[in-house]
C-alpha cells in the first residue's frame, strides 16, 4: 500500500490532486499569455502555431515555419519579435546569397595594418531567415555551426553568439523553381517544424475585417515589448527543471527507436531528436502550469519534432503517405506509461 502511495504521488493523474508547485511558473505564465494576447490582436486564430513557437523559445530551439504564400508566416515572426525587447535580424535568403552575407567578413583595415571582423546580421538574439530553401547548399552550410553550436568560425577565430539566440525560417513548400531542398543536418537542427495551413471560413472573414479597420495603421504599430533578454534566459533556465519520471525517458526512446524499425521510413530520428522530445514536452508543461511532464505533453511535441527528421520511403510517398501520418500512428502504437 505505501508503494502505491508513493507511486501515485510521484505521478499525479488527475486535476482534482491538490499538490504544491516545485516551480514557480506564475511568472512565465503571465507573461505568456501577455505575449499571446498581443499575437492576437493581429494573428487570426493559429493558436497551436503561437504554443509551438512559445515552447520553441523556452526549449532555446529553432522553428522553420512552412506554409504557402499569405499565410501570415513572415508577419508572425516580425510580431512575436515585436513582443520580445531583444535585437532582431532578417535575412532575406535569395540564390545568389553568400555565407558571408550572413555570417560577415574580414575586411582590412589600412590605418591600422590589420584585418578587422566584420559582423553579419547573424549577430542578433532573433533571426528572421525568409524563404529558405532559395538559398544554394553553399549558403546554407554557413548556419550549420551557428544554429547548433551558438557561434561561427571565421579565419581561425571564434564568434560566440550572444544569447538567447533563435533562428525562425520560413519556406514554401509548393514552389520549386529558383528553390532547393534543405540539407537533412540543416533540418536536423531545427527544433520544431510547423505547418501553417489556410484559415477556417470564420477566421478568413476576421481577417478582412481587420484589415478593412486597419486604413493607414500598420499591423506592429501598437505591439508592446513584454519580455527582456533576461527573462528569456531565467524562463529557459527554470523549464530545464521541469521534472520528467524515468518511464517517461523511456518513452520518448521508444518512439524515436520506433522511428528507424519503421518499414515505412527510409531515414529514422537521431538522438538528437530525442532530447528534442524531451525539452519540448517540459516547455509545454510548463506554459500549461505544470512542473512536471506528462505523456500527452510528450505527444504533443513528438509530431512536430519528428515530421521533418524523417524520411518516407519512395514507395510509400508514391501512395501519398506523409511523414505526419506515420509519426501519428507510431505515437498509437507505443504503449503509453501508466
Amino acid at each position: 500500500m505505501e508503494n502505491f502511495e508513493n507511486g501515485a504521488e510521484n505521478q499525479p493523474k488527475g486535476e482534482n490532486i491538490n499538490f504544491e508547485s516545485r516551480l514557480d511558473l506564475k511568472p512565465l505564465q503571465e507573461s505568456l499569455t501577455a505575449v499571446k494576447a498581443e499575437l492576437a490582436s493581429v494573428i487570426v486564430g493559429q493558436h497551436k502555431m503561437v504554443d509551438q513557437l512559445l515552447v520553441a523559445i523556452l526549449s532555446n530551439g529553432h522553428v522553420l515555419l512552412e506554409g504557402v504564400p499569405g499565410v501570415a508566416k513572415t508577419i508572425t515572426a516580425k510580431l512575436l519579435a515585436r513582443t520580445l525587447n531583444i535585437d532582431f535580424g532578417r535575412i532575406q535568403f535569395t540564390p545568389d546569397l553568400m555565407p558571408s552575407d550572413i555570417l560577415g567578413t574580414s575586411v582590412f583595415d589600412l590605418k591600422k595594418s590589420e584585418f578587422e571582423f566584420k559582423k553579419g546580421p547573424i549577430f542578433a538574439n532573433l533571426i528572421l531567415i525568409d524563404e529558405i530553401n532559395r538559398a544554394p547548399a553553399k549558403t546554407q552550410a554557413a548556419l550549420f555551426e551557428v544554429m547548433e553550436e551558438r557561434q561561427i568560425t571565421i579565419d581561425g577565430q571564434s564568434f560566440a553568439m550572444e544569447a538567447p539566440f533563435l533562428v525562425i525560417a520560413t519556406q514554401n513548400p509548393i514552389e520549386q523553381e529558383g528553390t532547393y531542398r534543405l540539407p537533412e543536418a540543416q533540418l536536423d537542427r531545427f527544433l520544431f517544424k510547423i505547418s501553417i495551413d489556410y484559415p477556417k471560413l470564420d477566421e478568413e472573414i476576421s481577417i478582412i475585417q481587420r484589415e478593412h479597420q486597419l486604413q493607414d495603421h500598420g499591423k506592429l504599430d501598437n505591439i508592446k515589448m513584454l519580455l527582456t533578454a533576461a527573462d528569456i534566459k531565467n524562463y529557459q533556465s527554470l523549464v530545464k527543471q521541469v521534472i520528467v519520471e524515468p518511464n517517461l525517458l523511456e518513452y520518448i526512446a521508444k518512439i524515436v527507436v520506433n522511428t528507424r524499425e519503421n518499414a515505412f521510413l527510409y531515414l529514422g530520428a537521431s538522438p538528437r531528436a530525442s532530447i528534442a522530445i524531451l525539452n519540448a514536452a517540459k516547455g509545454f508543461a510548463a506554459i500549461r502550469g505544470r512542473d512536471f511532464v506528462t505523456p500527452e505533453d510528450i505527444k504533443e511535441a513528438a509530431v512536430p519534432v519528428l515530421q521533418h527528421r524523417v524520411i518516407v520511403t519512395p514507395e510509400r510517398e508514391m501512395e501519398g503517405i506523409t511523414s505526419t501520418e506515420i509519426i501519428k500512428t507510431i505515437l498509437d502504437s507505443v504503449e503509453i506509461p501508466r
